[in-house]
């Protein structure tokens, strides 16, 4: 029967693979998992028949059965060459029309076997050993991990909570809502807190909606890691008694040692698939969450905006995004570890009995410490990224506003408000991280203190429990098992606690009010009826405050200009707001016919080229393009522009003056050819003469935009004759409304506003006279301007003309782009991370604290061997009349042993934590004294992001990652040594094995270490670019919905996003690639100390063998944690590279010169003499100020003209020192201000710059961050500035809180006060501050 039913059961199951074999290649199928098993078990299945025949030709003789002989071999080679085959994926077919893409992904390709391995990625080591990898080395990232796969269907079902959300909290409230008409404190306050604990919640459904399935996928391998772990003790077990028992054949002690190693390969190659599914997607979570704030934050409202910073946002898609990576990679451990940790006491109890029950109860009091540990440290990781937000958000500001820091010198003061934020978070972090070493401790020492009180009882119940080595080492081996479950628990409760407070900040961001779109009816271009209308509008800039504007009735017709007139505050501004659908709109309608161009106040300029700045995404057509150049006057500056139109705009404009930066942004919008303009005060940072010229050859009758719609806000009064119709705005209301002869008319308050604004142009004009301009499209705007003259690298042309910008020769294009090109990319180091970053870093730390570290890790180790040896010693003990002697002190003194061991774990991970803080803060007091002392050319040339990403990302790395890194692998390098000493003092012969592995480990790791540093760098330099981005965006959302441009700088920021994840996605796979390799070493030495205790069981005893072979398997633990926390170390160490890049920058003079002569009271007279003074922007360049000699007499007001180029903002720049000078001397009352500090000559002198800018915090800090002056001479400055009224009418007055860059104060002329306080020189360069009325201006 058996003779028939074989042959037919192995032909049917051929049959059903061949039938397998067709069903997936019809499904496009190309390396089956399901036949690669098959084929496996099937060779394996045949190995024994095959040993069985080759015996029985080795007895009998092959011709004996030689037809059976040959079919059979035939059959077996056929297996064997399926199962080879089955090892490699097949080709892409012909006929398949996957989309072409340049240095795909390997993985794609890769048969089932090599995806298990990861021998997919080999090309890329090998690559990478050769030569530093480049980012073009980096392959394409998957489609399915792309920015646009993830985002496209989250973004929809997030948009549907957010909705069920909302609804759900206006049932919840509507019980508790008031009958007047508006929410009390109470219920708003309520609001706020269900808000908040409910969006995280919300958006943790949508991510698992997401990405649940894939995730569940890796926990499926986590199960199987499992089975196979929890098998390993069992075949210990086995192999133990077969030690024991010296009748057992040789053959199974061989299979138990292979079955050993079989077990724990599987183990760790099932470990390593789950950590690459969590990786990925937690990868995948970070493009979701980075793609919901980007998106968010291009449609938050303005109400909203006041409470969400920069800072804020980098924080949250740097450091929270962070914390939710990890807790995809560590969650499953809250519900897995305490199923492990159930089965490993469920195997104790079967061993040893109700004396398991004392481990129980040692697990039951480890947990609640633990879990009270772990909230606590979730409190104290609130507070410490609440002052982590206000450091980003601060250091946000200083990069903005670093050029009026450096005039003011203020530097020093907003130095100490930095460090103030820092040391908070670092007491948060340090009080954190002491809980956290009780933490580790306690788990640390749970393998001990479960064994101790487990063996105490079994002992001590009854005399005849008897610990032999199997009952000992089995469950050493179990209580090993437990420990990881029990370590990676408090670690995986901990990131869970972080992630639910990242998921709460992240949601509560998410959440936050957003823009109506349905507020302004956007209809479709038609020539009839009117632009732009406003029916009985009332808007506010929130729900809650009072109204901006009200009663706002305006029908704007189309073709028509009108002008828009009002006090500063009284809604100018806020009308065109409203006209885009940026205010709250309370009442009213509001519709716009066509499409939108808009020109703000303060002029949004990218970090791109002045052309791409103009053209905005869309199509270049020249004549057009050179028409509106040519008539926003720009043709000048491209004239003195290194590359023209080609030359890179650093951020914010920084190398653009005001006025050029204004005709820019006036240029973007006339370039877009919309129906409607908005135009908010284009004029105020010109000169009269080029606002003339702008507004005949823009704005006026004969003007580009004469047949479109514009609504122009403007203090320009000579250009109200000409507009079709004027809106006069007092206190967010039309008081008066006509053409500018009806108003002239009626007599009213507009009528009496032009006649004295008259009467003062009058009496300003005889004190002047008349003055000539230089060029009529010269720019003569008197502005700190940095680069104007840095820019230039030949001789001024004298005129300007069209022909200039016709098409120029490639050669001649590259040049142009060399010389145009302004911010640097920022740059990754290549090959290994240099021994000087480690010394470095502990360098910082001190050799007071690393010496007692070292001790403590050898103390530790020494214990643990120690006290292991002693049980090996305890179990091999002779049994006398059924039991064993002195239990009571062998006890005791496993108990001593395994307490100094608790103790020295708790002093090492207190002592490296505390080191850890050190280097932090003095790596940090470091970079910020290094930035802070850069001279102002390198804040050009460095985008924000860079630095942000520096004092966001690299210093978390160097708070947080290095020394838990560190902790974790000093303390598996002691454990791998303590292994490799007992398998050594067990089995001496094991050291022919271990050199070899140990040689092999060291190739490995250094053939992959290259790789990895590469890798993480190009993932940190790839980063900052995200960050420059989302900074840009946020700060010019208003001017991207205007212009309707949502969709194109979403695609840049996946863009952006994506380019980060080619770098982040191999940086994780290289270390599973490494870990399977080196894990497969240990397993290796796992068969070696196995199969030498088999083949010497003759001489061994139970006890050392038991103590050899369950230490050999904790190697591939031990290795895998290893690899982790080495890469993790080396990995991380980049920030402190990064961070340290800055420290050989050029730096500027000293701020203070000790022992400084200068008079307390300098200067006294404020007379300035130059003595052929000369200055250059670079050496090489030709001069920007050629031996001018001058002296200004005491109390002379001096004026400074000339054309742009000319070196008006060089002079200013060489009196701050801004720029050294080359050649030459100033004196200020007689002394050389080169032969005194920075701050010395820059607290002494003040200066008015173009742009005003504020920083967060009170009024009273903006006026005076040093606190040195008295109440009464602010508000005398204030007095002087003719702003009294209007601080005094704030509700907190001098301690009114200012928004970041001073958005919730729209009004711009804060900066003037800072010059009226006492000072000798007072140095003024400004375009006449952005028009208020003119009774104050002339008064200055």
């Amino acid at each position: 029967m058996v003779f028939l039913l074989s042959p037919v059961i192995r032909s049917l199951t051929m049959l059903l693979a061949v039938c397998v074999i067709q069903w997936e290649r019809m499904k496009g199928c190309r390396s089956s998992v399901l036949l690669f098993l098959f084929w496996t078990l099937a060779v394996v299945c045949s190995l024994v028949p095959l040993r069985a025949n080759i015996q029985q030709i080795i007895e009998e003789g092959f011709f004996t059965d030689a037809m059976r002989f040959i079919a059979f071999f035939v059959y077996f080679s056929l297996q064997l060459t399926q199962l080879i085959l089955s090892c490699f994926s097949d080709q892409r077919p012909s006929t398949d029309t996957h989309t072409y893409r340049k240095n795909p992904c390997p993985v794609e390709d890769a048969s089932f076997l090599s995806k298990m391995l990861f021998w997919w990625f080999g090309g890329l080591v090998i690559r990478g050993y050769r030569t530093p990898l480049q980012a073009e080395d980096l392959w394409c990232l998957r489609e399915e991990d792309s920015s646009d796969c993830i985002i496209a269907d989250l973004e929809i079902d997030w948009a549907r909570e957010c909705t069920k959300l909302q609804q759900k909290e206006e049932c919840s409230l509507s019980g508790c809502r008031p009958t007047g008409p508006k929410l009390t404190e109470q219920t708003q306050l309520l609001k706020k807190l269900r808000q908040e604990q409910n969006s995280g919640f919300c958006l943790f459904r949508v991510l698992a909606r997401s990405f649940g399935p894939f995730f569940l996928k890796g926990t499926l391998f986590l199960v199987f890691h499992d089975a196979f772990m929890f098998s390993i003790p069992q075949v210990l077990s086995l192999l133990l008694g077969f030690m024991r028992d010296q009748d057992s054949d040789l053959w199974k002690g061989f299979m138990f040692a292979f079955l050993l190693f079989l077990l724990s390969s599987l183990q760790s190659l099932f470990n390593h698939q789950y950590m690459y599914s969590c990786f990925t997607v937690g990868m995948r979570v970070k493009t979701a969450v980075m793609g919901l704030v980007y998106r968010k934050s291009l449609v938050i409202s303005s109400a909203a905006r006041q409470s969400c910073t920069v800072g804020e946002i980098v924080n949250l898609v740097s450091a929270d995004t962070q914390k939710l990576m990890d807790m995809v990679v560590y969650f499953n451990a809250v519900w897995v570890a305490p199923i492990e940790i159930a089965l490993c006491l469920y195997f104790l109890w079967q061993l040893l009995g109700p004396s398991a029950l004392a481990g129980i109860a040692t697990v039951i009091l480890i947990f609640p410490l633990n879990g009270f540990i772990a909230k606590m440290r979730s409190k104290l990781q609130e507070v410490q990224m609440c002052y982590t937000d206000s450091r980003i958000k601060l250091m946000n500001e200083i990069l903005s506003g670093i050029k009026i820091l450096k005039f003011y010198a203020w530097e020093q003061a907003f130095l100490e408000r930095v460090l103030g934020y820092r040391e908070k978070e670092l007491n948060a972090l340090k009080r954190s991280q002491v809980l956290y070493s009780i933490s580790i401790a306690s788990f640390n020492s749970s393998s001990f203190l479960i064994a101790f009180s487990m063996f105490g009882v079994y002992v001590v119940v009854d005399d005849r429990n008897i610990l032999d080595a199997q009952k000992v080492f089995v469950s050493m081996a179990l209580i090993h098992i437990l420990k990881t479950p029990l370590s990676q628990l408090p670690f995986a409760m901990s990131t869970t606690m972080q992630a639910v407070v990242s998921l709460r900040r992240l949601g509560k961001f998410l959440c936050q009010d957003e823009l109506k779109p349905d507020d302004v009816d956007r209809e479709p271009y038609s020539p009839d009826g009117d632009g732009v209308v406003i029916d009985s509008g009332t808007f506010g800039w929130s729900k809650e405050g009072p109204p901006c504007l009200m009663r706002i009735n305006v029908r704007v017709k189309k073709g028509s200009l009108v002008a828009v007139v009002g006090h500063v505050g009284s809604g100018k501004s806020s009308l065109l707001s409203a006209m885009l659908g940026e205010t709250e709109k309370r009442s009213g309608h509001v519709s716009v016919k066509g499409s939108v161009a808009y020109v703000p106040q303060q002029a949004w300029i990218q970090n791109a080229t002045l052309k791409d700045n103009i053209v905005f995404g869309q199509e270049r057509k020249e004549s057009w393009y050179h028409r509106v150049v040519e008539a926003c006057a720009l043709l000048p500056d491209l004239e003195i522009l290194p590359a023209g139109d080609g030359t890179e705009i650093g951020e914010k404009g920084l190398n653009l003056s005001g006025g050029q930066k204004q005709r820019v942004s006036l240029a973007r919008a006339v370039y877009r050819k919309a129906d409607v303009y908005l135009l908010d005060d284009p004029l105020s940072a010109v000169d009269a003469h080029v606002g003339q010229h702008i507004f005949e050859r823009v704005f006026g009758s004969e003007g580009l935009l004469k047949d479109q719609t514009r609504v122009l806000v403007t203090h320009g009064l000579s250009f109200l004759p000409q507009a079709d119709l004027i809106l006069v705005m007092v206190e967010g209301e039309i008081t008066e409304m006509g053409s500018y002869l009806e108003l002239m008319a009626r007599d009213g308050a507009f009528a009496e506003f032009i006649r004295l604004f008259a009467g003062n142009e009058r009496k300003e004009r005889s004190h002047r006279g008349t003055r000539k301009s230089v060029s009529r499209l010269s720019m003569t705007d008197f502005s700190i301007d940095l680069s104007q003259e840095q820019l230039i690298s030949g001789d001024m042309m004298s005129s300007a003309s069209i022909q200039t910008m016709e098409a120029i020769s490639d050669t001649e294009d590259q040049k142009q782009e060399v010389l145009g090109k302004l911010t640097e990319v920022d740059k990754a180091n290549t090959g290994r991370v240099k021994l000087e970053m480690y010394v470095e870093y502990f360098r910082t730390i001190g050799l007071a604290l690393i010496i007692p570290i070292v001790f403590l890790y050898a103390f530790q180790q020494a214990a643990s061997l120690a006290y292991n040896y002693w049980l090996s010693v305890w179990a091999d003990d002779p049994i006398i009349n059924g039991t064993q002697i002195d239990t009571d002190l062998k006890l005791g003194v496993f108990g001593a042993l395994g307490f100094a061991q608790g103790v020295s774990i708790f002093g090492t991970t207190v002592a490296i934590s505390l080191g850890g803080i050190i280097a932090s803060r003095h790596l940090h007091l470091d970079l910020l004294n290094n930035v802070l002392r850069s001279p102002m050319a390198f804040f050009e040339v460095t985008p924000s992001g860079n630095l942000l990403n520096r004092f966001s990302k690299e210093v978390d790395a160097i708070d947080c990652m290095i020394p838990d890194g560190l902790k974790m692998m000093l303390g598996y390098l002691f454990k791998l040594l303590e292994v490799c000493i007992i398998v050594l003092v067990a089995m001496p012969f094991a050291g022919v094995v271990l050199l070899p592995l140990t040689l092999l480990y060291a190739f490995i790791q250094s053939f992959y270490v290259a790789t990895s540093c590469q890798l993480r760098r190009l993932e940190a330099v790839s980063r900052s670019p995200i960050y420059t981005h989302f900074n840009e965006t946020f700060q010019g959302a208003s001017v991207i919905r205007a212009f309707s441009e949502q969709e194109r700088f979403i695609l840049q920021a996946n863009g952006r996003i994506d380019h980060n994840q080619t770098a982040y996605f191999p940086r994780f796979v290289a270390t599973r690639w490494l870990a399977v390799n080196l894990e497969f070493l240990g397993n290796l030495l796992v068969l070696a100390a196995a199969t030498l205790a088999v083949m010497g069981r003759d001489t061994l005893s139970p006890g050392i063998v038991g103590l050899a072979v369950s230490h050999s398997l904790q190697v591939t633990g031990i290795l895998s944690w290893i690899v982790r926390s080495w890469t993790d170390v080396e990995n991380n160490i980049v920030s402190v590279e990064r961070v340290k890049e800055y420290a050989d920058t050029p730096k500027e003079a000293p701020w203070t010169i000790e022992g400084s002569m200068l008079p307390l009271a300098w200067p006294t007279h404020g007379t300035i003499e130059l003595e052929e003074f000369g200055l250059q922007y670079r050496k090489g360049l030709d001069w920007a100020l050629k031996g001018i000699s001058l002296s200004i007499q005491e109390k002379e007001k001096v004026g400074i003209v000339g054309r742009t180029g000319a070196g008006k903002s060089s002079l200013a720049l060489g009196i701050f020192r801004i720029l050294e000078a080359a050649k030459g001397d100033i004196y200020i009352d007689g002394i050389n201000i080169a032969q005194i500090g920075l701050h010395e000559l820059r607290s002494r002198i003040t200066i008015i710059p173009q742009d005003p800018v504020l920083f967060s915090g009170s009024l009273r800090m903006n006026l005076d961050p040093f606190d040195g002056y008295s109440d009464e001479e602010v508000w005398r400055a204030l007095e002087l500035s003719h702003l009294k009224s209007f601080v005094s009418g704030l509700p907190d007055k001098l301690n009114h809180e200012c928004s970041e860059g001073g958005e919730n104060l729209r009004y711009t002329r804060l900066c003037i006060p800072l010059c009226s306080f006492p000072m000798s020189v007072t140095l003024f360069l400004l375009t006449p501050p952005p028009p208020p009325p003119p009774p104050p201006d002339s008064s200055l």
